[in-house]
């Protein structure tokens, strides 16, 4: 059946049923030269169309359940995820400031991790004394963009949805009835939501080669040792304030990586460690040094070699990021739980588009990642893996008795930056310490000391102390 005969036979099965369930006679079509007596119809069929119910038949269920009471009532697991909306003064490289918009006082936002099939319940609070109303728009979410409008200063919102598909996926402010969204957005109200698959995560397969050129297929365990990457741009004025007009132009001002210009770049500690001077700076970029700087001191991420590590990626900003980690390969690449690719060098994303990438770091070294974007790399997106022991500091470590062993990364001596680990899931590894950093306000530095985390700007002081006796 052609695609024109096909859509005339629809329309007029449409008008079948709505002369049944009207209860009229619908002699005339829509279409020109035919026409439709229902008297003719057989009477089984006709009871049939009701027996299936009327109408439905042509439109099911337009909308899923959104409820909170009744999803509450489905017996799914609930997971409450709840944010304020709020403006603060954000420190940016240079000693200078900005004024950020905020979910929960952090930029990027709160990380929700669920597990596909969960209920997840969204409420949003603006504080009274706040300058304007912020909404939400959850990309996890398949409801109504209604529920997503802006909540004005001193009320609350809430809506529920059933987090169907699993991958990662982008949250921002929705602005005021979608007036300023770009503002708030480019002003720090973004996060993500991750959702574990139902049943977990795959193994990762990775082909390696013998000296005879032959290839080996080597299995890594689903868990893996996780991060978090979202980038994004800032377009700002010389007053701190977003520039609407740059924006337009695609004229940033910076580019970030969980909010930070050259957020994971070496700091004193390992200008100490590797050359013995916390002033002799070992990176080309390494802008967030003073201890002065507290949770904005830079850090760098540590793994372990022959380790799965899995990347949760997204692109919050409006130029494309191709993503690239020098010296690696991204041994798989993952976009809506199905695989894009593996062994690839490079891997583009537009704006609000994410990834998961799957990876092993074989040697010991130093890996930097980039949006390979060279205008990115110098204007802030850039950062550091550290697989394994690449500088032997393990035994000036042991010596010092900052370390009681050797240990396979410098994880266990230095910690991984809490913006870059998102919330634990189903088949994650657990990271051997995690230090408070990150675009936060005292608040939520705080909290994050209350949860156990380390505040490596009160350790260094001890470290250094140590190394030098």
């Amino acid at each position: 059946m052609n695609k024109r005969v096909s859509m005339l036979f629809t329309i007029a099965a449409v008008a079948v049923m709505g002369a049944t369930l009207f209860g009229s006679t619908y002699t005339q079509t829509q279409i020109a030269g035919q026409s439709l007596d229902i008297a003719e119809m057989d009477v089984n069929v006709i009871e049939q169309i009701h027996q299936m119910g009327g109408l439905q038949l042509v439109m099911p269920q337009a909308f899923a359940e959104t409820d909170c009471g009744a999803l509450a009532d489905t017996g799914r697991n609930v997971v409450e995820f709840n944010l304020t909306g709020e403006s603060v003064e954000l420190p940016i490289m240079g000693g200078k400031t900005y004024n950020a918009m905020t979910f929960s006082g952090q930029v990027p936002g709160p990380t929700l991790r669920v597990t596909q099939g969960d209920v997840v319940q969204m409420t949003l609070s603006i504080p009274a004394d706040e300058i304007t109303g912020h909404g939400n728009d959850m990309h996890a979410s398949q409801i109504t963009a209604l529920a997503f409008d802006s909540v004005n200063p001193g009320e609350t919102s809430q809506y529920c949805y059933i987090a169907e598909s699993a991958g990662v996926f982008k949250y921002h402010c929705s602005g005021v009835h979608l007036i300023g969204m770009d503002q708030h957005v480019f002003s720090g109200m973004y996060g993500i939501a991750i959702v574990d698959p139902a049943n977990g995560y795959k193994k990762l397969m990775v082909e390696k080669t013998s000296g005879s050129g032959e290839l080996d297929r080597v299995f890594y365990d689903a868990d893996a040792l996780e991060f978090q990457l979202q980038f994004n741009q800032l377009y700002l004025n010389e007053d701190g304030n977003y520039d609407a007009g740059a924006m337009f132009q695609h004229h940033n001002s910076a580019t970030v990586v969980n909010g930070i210009q050259f957020g994971y770049v070496p700091n004193m500690a390992h200008n100490l460690l590797i050359k013995g001077d916390v002033n002799d700076n070992i990176f080309v970029a390494q802008p967030w040094n003073g201890l002065e700087l507290e949770h904005m001191q830079s850090q760098l991420m540590y793994v372990e070699n022959d380790q799965h590590v899995r990347l949760f990626i997204e692109n919050h900003g409006n130029e494309p990021l191709f993503f690239h980690i020098v010296g690696e390969i991204l041994d798989r690449v993952v976009q809506g739980n199905r695989v894009q690719s593996g062994a690839t060098e490079t891997w583009l994303l537009g704006g609000s588009q994410n990834m998961i990438v799957d990876l092993v770091f074989d040697e010991p070294g130093v890996y930097a990642l980039v949006n390979h974007d060279y205008a990115a790399i110098y204007t802030g997106g850039i950062g550091l893996f550290v697989a394994g022991d690449p500088f032997n500091l393990n035994p000036v470590l042991v010596d010092a008795g900052v370390l009681p062993e050797a240990v396979p990364s410098y994880a266990y001596a230095l910690g991984n930056p809490s913006d870059a680990v998102p919330p634990m899931g189903a088949n994650s590894i657990a990271h051997p310490a995690i230090n408070i950093h990150g675009l936060y306000t005292d608040d939520v530095v705080s909290e994050l000391k209350a949860e156990g985390a380390i505040p490596l700007w009160e350790v260094i002081p001890v470290v250094a102390e140590m190394i030098l006796g």
